[in-house]
């Protein structure tokens, strides 16, 4: 905390107002709206590309990071919120703090949940932080720690953290003919170098176990299904299909031009992996659309995968839907 914050925080007493809510409950005597279920296991593994055998059969156990899943309100919300937590958000909103982020989770896991078990919960707030100054803007951190029982046994505990915070100005658009701004750059380490040298070739490389011989993306150290870390890579053939996307509207970053479509593509090989979809205007996109492979240069370090839309009847203009 920068001395110009801890002093606002002085002057207007807000913290110290925040900080009374620490230790008090954020959800009451809370119950999930359905035991843990074997669908809903499997939608979740669907999704997650994860076929552990462990998560199927008649002995079938919960993926433990399904954890949170099971408290989940739906659209509706949470109907055991509590008083108190509305209280400390509503504080927080007439303060000038009224967007909101998650940023990150914490899980422990103490015993498996199985298909039947009935859920139950109770969370409090945990921490609320001094005055912060982001990216994003300036706001205050808060900390629920949510304890998840099945059948009136601790089953685990799951740690949310929220940014509530007021927008940072917005920078100026840079004028016409100006040079644009750079994406980020891709994180690479000793676990993931190898699929970015394929990419500057202009191949995309798969993981491949070479002990069971599944398929895997993202690139890992070691195999998810059988736990070996001897591999080697396959190369996608480039085809694929939209198995499910966004349209980006919102935060907007200054090397990109919102509204754009960002896909989570189902290559032909088996595995999934996200990236833009490009070819068509963002509204057109849609879940089984078949894409292929291009790689696209963006500056002079930086390539990277897209999939261009494959539509039946004339291809859409250059650049047209392209972000």
């Amino acid at each position: 905390m920068s001395g110009e914050e801890r002093a606002h925080d002085a002057r207007d007493g807000l913290y110290e107002r925040l900080r009374a809510y620490e230790g008090r409950p954020a959800a009451t005597a809370g119950r999930g709206r359905d035991p843990v279920n074997l669908p809903m296991i499997r939608h979740w593994c669907e999704a997650m590309g994860d076929a552990h055998p462990a998560y199927r059969g008649p002995d079938a156990v919960a993926p433990p990071t399904m954890l949170q899943a099971w408290t989940m309100g739906g659209l509706s919300g949470h109907e055991g919120r509590s008083e108190e937590y509305g209280e400390l958000l509503g504080l927080l909103d007439g303060a000038g703090y009224t967007s909101v982020v998650a940023t990150d989770c914490e899980q422990e896991y103490l015993r498996p949940l199985r298909p039947g078990d009935e859920i139950t919960f109770d969370a409090v707030v945990e921490s609320v932080s001094p005055r912060k100054t982001t990216k994003l803007g300036t706001g205050h951190f808060v900390t629920t720690r949510m304890d998840v029982r099945a059948g009136g046994e601790l089953a685990g505990t799951h740690r949310f953290r929220i940014l509530k915070y007021a927008p940072a100005a917005r920078p100026p658009r840079s004028p016409e003919g100006s040079e644009r701004p750079r994406r980020p750059r891709p994180v690479i380490n000793r676990d993931n170098a190898g699929f970015w040298e394929g990419v500057a070739a202009h191949r995309l490389l798969i993981q491949r176990c070479t002990a069971c011989g599944t398929l895997r993306f993202p690139w890992l150290p070691g195999c998810n299904d059988c736990g070996a870390g001897e591999w080697d890579t396959v190369e996608a053939g480039g085809e694929g299909t939209v198995h499910s996307y966004v349209v980006m509207h919102h935060p907007p970053f200054p090397a990109f031009d919102p509204p754009y479509a960002v896909g989570l593509i189902e290559l032909a090989e088996g595995v999934r992996m996200i990236s833009n979809v490009v070819g068509v205007p963002y509204d057109k996109v849609r879940i089984g659309m078949p894409v292929r492979l291009e790689f696209r240069r963006f500056d002079e370090e930086l390539v990277l995968p897209v999939f261009r839309a494959v539509e039946d009847g004339p291809a859409a203009g250059p650049g047209e839907g392209e972000r």
